[in-house]
């Protein structure tokens, strides 16, 4: 253990006992320090650091570093130190070597650092074979190295760090403070623990479905694809760990013993279940678990319940299309329940009534639903708007479903629209079918159910009349029906004379004057004149076709005018 007086070597990596290297690095701020860490410390590269075993774990933390030249070196071990050793106390025997590795590796020591300087100049074989056997990384130094210089070095490195851990941590205890305070709700709680951690945050419910996703470093469709089969493979418990293959970190969201889901921190992508504990340092265990406190209390104090808040937040990013990716958008339906393979999609639509009674309304539709056995996602789309997207099997009758869910809202919202777009048969069409049924109901006329008895109106609804009643805001359409029939009015305001009545009859009529009479209780040579008079004051042909179309279609733009 003599101070080293040969020049550092300049390579920070310390050489495996094949001969390449492993990148460890110099410990930086946040984050643990790792054997790897430490051999790359000037003071221990100097000492020619060989990687005998263990090459692969060490990622492993340093606790602290302990000076040993006794037999039994584990008796004062806690877990995590880095043991430093000459060799001197080494038994002479295999078996007491084997167990003087073992207790080494019962008590979890990180590593096993030899100098072959004193006793040895190669590491025994009874050594090297009984730390591959426990999985013990085993490192030899070829030259003297001032122990006394680690420890102390190391040891404030590590003190260091735990400094600013704390510091680290007060600040996440205050971020997730203010968050509470000005009563976050659960989609940026759990965005403010992914930007904190850097790692992708994920909350489900008890069935395992994934309501609130804020990926990082991955996409939504990587993150959630297969998400239940995945999640049922972690198991629950009730302390905050890593669990499952994937090595998920995650907690149970609680409150007073009721369990009311969990969320999970993912490991960074292409993570091994074996490396996936290293992956996440006690920080980010505190950020998942003020995460779950910071959730439960945004339960309490926001009465919608997480699974209406996915299902609104899944259909308004999907009709408005915000999804980075059509797979992006499968993936993350699926993970709430919607059937995405073997399925045909078909848009509904109620709107008007009274607004800001949505939620429940909503709640009511989904319980339909579900006694039904249909699976869909609702949710409020816009004030007076929710919008159910159904998940059908091909050929499956849609039209009852449909019928049983506008009663429902009729009888709720007696002045409401219930409308329907066509059936898509891939979900990245949905769009496309919100979008139509959003036509239907802006040309559903007030008061005017479909003339088959149906509550809900559809597409094939849609005529002339409907046309125009949607178009009635726009000023064309004012402008078209005010100079096709503004001097027709004007002349009856004026006179009373009822021309616009005697054009309306003969229009509809298809220009059978005989028919216009009758009509209008008036003689034919009354109704000639009339005629006559409304071609001077029209200047038009009354027997074009073409201008009786135009004078039909600025009457009925008149007549929904008028409605509106």
């Amino acid at each position: 253990m003599s101070q080293n007086t040969g020049p550092p070597r300049p390579s920070h990596c310390p050489p495996t006992g094949d001969g390449t290297r492993h990148a460890g690095g110099t410990p930086g701020s946040g984050r643990r320090l790792t054997v790897a860490d430490v051999l790359a410390l000037p003071v221990l590269a100097a000492g020619q650091p060989q990687v005998v075993t263990g090459v692969t774990r060490l990622d492993r933390p340093v606790r602290w570093v302990h000076i040993t030249e006794l037999t039994d070196p584990a008796s004062f071990l806690k877990g995590g130190e880095l043991v430093l050793t000459t060799g001197m106390p080494l038994p002479e025997d295999t078996a007491g070597v084997r167990r003087y590795v073992d207790e080494l590796a019962d008590v979890d020591a990180a590593a096993l650092v030899i100098e072959l300087v004193r006793r040895y100049h190669r590491p025994p074989d009874a050594l090297v074979q009984a730390c591959r056997s426990r999985r013990l990384p085993l490192v030899t130094l070829a030259r003297d190295v001032n122990f006394l210089e680690v420890t102390q070095l190391v040891h404030a490195l590590i003190l260091g760090n735990q400094t600013d851990a704390m510091r680290r941590t007060q600040r996440i205890h205050e971020a997730f403070t203010a968050l509470t305070l000005r009563g976050a709700g659960p989609e940026d709680v759990v965005r403010a623990a992914a930007v904190m951690s850097g790692r992708t945050v994920v909350l489900e419910n008890l069935v395992h479905q994934a309501l609130i996703c804020e990926p990082s470093g991955s996409t939504v469709e990587e993150v959630l694809t297969g998400w239940e089969q995945r999640s049922r493979s972690a198991p629950p418990g009730d302390r905050t760990r890593t669990r499952g293959p994937e090595g998920w970190l995650v907690t149970a969201v609680e409150y007073q013993g009721e369990r009311w889901g969990r969320v999970a921190m993912l490991p960074p992508p292409g993570t091994d279940a074996a490396r996936a504990a290293a992956a996440f340092s006690p920080e980010d265990v505190t950020v998942l678990e003020r995460t779950a406190m910071a959730l439960t209390i945004a339960r309490l104090i926001h009465s919608t319940p997480w699974e209406r808040t996915a299902h609104r937040s899944a259909l308004r990013d999907l009709t408005e299309q915000r999804h980075h990716s059509p797979e992006d958008a499968r993936a993350r339906v699926a993970a709430l329940g919607l059937p995405t393979e073997g399925a045909v999609y078909r848009a509904v639509l109620t709107d008007g009534g009274t607004v800001g009674d949505e939620a429940g309304l909503e709640s009511r539709l989904s319980r339909e639903l579900t006694a039904l056995g249909r699976p869909a996602l609702v949710g409020t789309l816009a004030p007076g708007r929710i919008g159910i997207l159904l998940a059908l099997r091909p050929a499956q009758r849609w039209r009852p479903t449909v019928e049983r869910l506008s009663r429902l809202v009729l009888g709720v919202r007696p002045e409401a629209v219930v409308s329907v777009g066509p059936e898509v048969t891939n979900l990245a069409d949905a769009p496309r079918s919100f979008r139509a049924a959003a036509r239907v109901a802006e040309a559903a006329l007030p008061g005017r159910p479909p003339p088959d008895g149906r509550s809900f109106h559809e597409q094939s609804d849609i005529g002339l009349r409907h046309l125009l009643y949607a178009l009635r805001t726009d000023t064309r359409v004012q402008d078209f029906a005010e100079r096709r029939l503004g001097p027709l009015l004007d002349h009856d305001s004026r006179h009373g004379s009822g021309l616009v009545t005697t054009l309306r009859h003969y229009l509809d009529a298809a220009g059978n004057k005989t028919t216009t009479a009758r009509r209008g209780n008036l003689s034919r040579e009354t109704v000639y004149q009339r005629l006559r008079t409304i071609e001077r004051l029209l200047d038009c042909d009354l027997e074009s076709g073409e201008q009786r179309t135009e004078l039909h279609t600025a009457l009925t733009a008149l007549d929904v005018l008028r409605l509106g």
